[in-house]
């Protein structure tokens, strides 16, 4: 049972609740929250500690302390969030690495777990209607988060084959939603006009933040459950029917054109767009929540559709919140 807690990237709005969420878990003796700033956010009863994980000195915490267990919530989604690609790949890999090698020297620790995500199945036309957890990419990402996250896994399992008296778990989240978050995802269905390649309409599932959180919770407490686990709400959602939830209209373009529509959109400014959602919005991605079930015992309480309808439809209470600043993932 963990008793003792360290969980990475609380100064972002997940692993700020996540934090929170573990603080008020009884079975819970200590949750030390670490990240290079506090959080402007309530984390509970948990302990803030100022500490960059790409720094050795999360080692000496994670001795120092008597960790049993990590949760590596670090992971930033988007550029802008780092303040640059190149920050943000060195926070994500560069960052990773570090946190696991201070993990590898630590008697202490029990278990770990990693938030992924599913952008390491890609898009691409050959994928299945839905990716189990012992599937792989058609096409491996080539650029941006979803390279980072294969990247990090890639670490993560050799951390695993390196200290087997460790247990690992993965969460593999579809895109996460929830009121006044902002990521790249969230920002798309912002846009006054819905850019949507011509000839095509991706599927693609969301996880609601509510949901998120419950399953970090889940796989913190759950010693059996070890692995991958795909995280998503229930159905799918086309981009089409996402469009109509959100009240946007949609402008059909070519699949070749992300990198015009990034452009257009940073200098109109009239939203953010990443030319690397291309794929996403052509072939989408769906993923198999069965062991998300199973193994976690886990249960999302919305669906896709509840969970992207909660956020972006009826009111848009949320837009609001964006252009009041939002918070960050």
């Amino acid at each position: 049972m963990a008793t003792t807690v360290l969980v990475t990237g609380v100064s972002r709005f997940v692993g700020g609740l996540a934090a929170r969420a573990l603080s008020t878990d009884p079975r819970i003796e200590r949750v030390l929250a670490v990240d290079v700033v506090r959080p402007a956010h309530d984390i509970g009863r948990a302990e803030f500690v100022r500490a960059d994980i790409r720094n050795p000195i999360i080692g000496k915490i994670i001795k120092q302390e008597n960790v049993d267990t990590v949760v590596h919530l670090g992971v930033i989604t988007t550029p802008r969030q780092a303040g640059g690609r190149t920050t943000q790949k060195e926070i994500n890999v560069i960052g990773t690495m570090q946190l696991l090698a201070a993990c590898q020297k630590a008697p202490s620790l029990r278990r770990l777990v990693v938030k992924s995500s599913s952008a390491v199945y890609g898009s691409s036309p050959r994928d299945p209607a839905m990716f189990t957890e012992d599937m792989t990419a058609r096409r491996t990402p080539p650029r941006g988060f979803g390279k980072d996250s294969v990247e990090v896994e890639t670490y993560v399992r050799g951390f695993g084959r390196r200290r087997p008296d460790v247990d690992v778990c993965m969460l593999r989240m579809a895109n996460v939603v929830g009121p006044g978050l902002r990521t790249t995802f969230s920002d798309l269905f912002h846009l006054p006009v819905i850019p949507v390649p011509l000839g095509f309409d991706g599927r693609f599932q969301v996880l609601h933040l509510d949901d998120a959180i419950g399953s970090i919770h889940a796989a913190t407490l759950r010693e059996d459950c070890t692995g991958v686990i795909n995280v998503a709400g229930d159905g799918v959602l086309t981009v089409h029917q996402a469009a109509r939830i959100a009240g946007r209209p949609t402008l059909p373009v070519l699949a070749q054109a992300g990198p015009l529509v990034q452009q257009f959109t940073s200098r109109a400014r009239v939203g953010n767009f990443s030319a690397e959602q291309m794929d996403l919005l052509c072939f989408g991605r769906g993923m198999d929540t069965t062991a998300l079930r199973t193994s976690l015992g886990y249960t999302p309480e919305r669906t896709t559709r509840e969970a992207f309808t909660d956020v972006f439809g009826g009111d848009n209470r949320v837009s609001a919140l964006l252009r009041a600043g939002g918070a960050h993932a």
